[in-house]
């Protein structure tokens, strides 16, 4: 077996960096202050078409003393990000301006899931209130099981694996506009073998057009 100190000075002598996603991740749950939706997604992270199912998470960027999050909505039919926010507080605009934008630009028919976890934005009545308009379905992991959600775990762990950590930010706007080019990249310029080696938008293109 090699050991650790030889693996790490091969990799100093070649120049490679092992970088390795954090564990700790943001949680917004408070308790149960309002409804909890049903697990109406169920681990069932496929869809057939667009617009059938989104699901959103909060993530957390720390730079400093400064903290940035991140509230993008994704569709599971081509795993684009349909439209995201990012905030210095992780509150109800973070959330509900993320979902209002996604809603607008698409405006889906009735009958689409939306999927997150038990955090207090998603239990409010203004989240609530944006679905019931658009008649559209809210559906909520399993208390602390992050694995209900695990599409939008998978896009956090490869936004900052491919963008975030071991690299150096000059400030919070430098680390947002980061953020922004990477989704820009990440829905065209991203190939995904799911996808027939295709990016997420011209996947979801294609199926538009069809």
């Amino acid at each position: 077996m090699v050991s650790r100190k030889l693996v790490a000075k091969l990799m100093k002598r070649e120049g490679l960096t092992c970088l390795v996603r954090q564990k700790k991740r943001y949680n917004s749950y408070r308790g149960t202050l309002s409804t909890i939706a049903p697990n109406v997604l169920a681990r069932d992270f496929t869809a057939t078409s667009p617009n059938q199912k989104w699901v959103s998470d909060i993530t957390e960027f720390r730079l400093g003393s400064s903290k940035i999050y991140l509230s993008p909505i994704i569709d599971l039919f081509d795993h684009s990000v349909v439209s995201y926010t990012v905030g210095k507080s992780a509150n109800l605009e973070l959330t509900n301006t993320s979902l209002r934008k996604a809603l607008n630009k698409v405006k889906p028919g009735p009958g689409l899931v939306v999927h997150t976890d038990q955090g207090f934005q998603y239990q409010h009545h203004s989240w609530r209130k944006q679905l019931s308009r658009s008649h559209a379905v809210q559906s909520m992991s399993r208390k602390a099981n992050c694995y209900d959600n695990a599409v939008a775990e998978n896009f956090f762990g490869h936004l900052k694996s491919e963008m975030f950590y071991n690299n150096t930010f000059t400030s919070t706007e430098h680390l947002v506009n980061q953020i922004k080019a990477y989704i820009h990249w990440y829905n065209n310029k991203r190939i995904q073998e799911r996808l027939e080696g295709v990016t997420p938008n011209e996947y979801r293109n294609h199926a538009l057009a069809a």
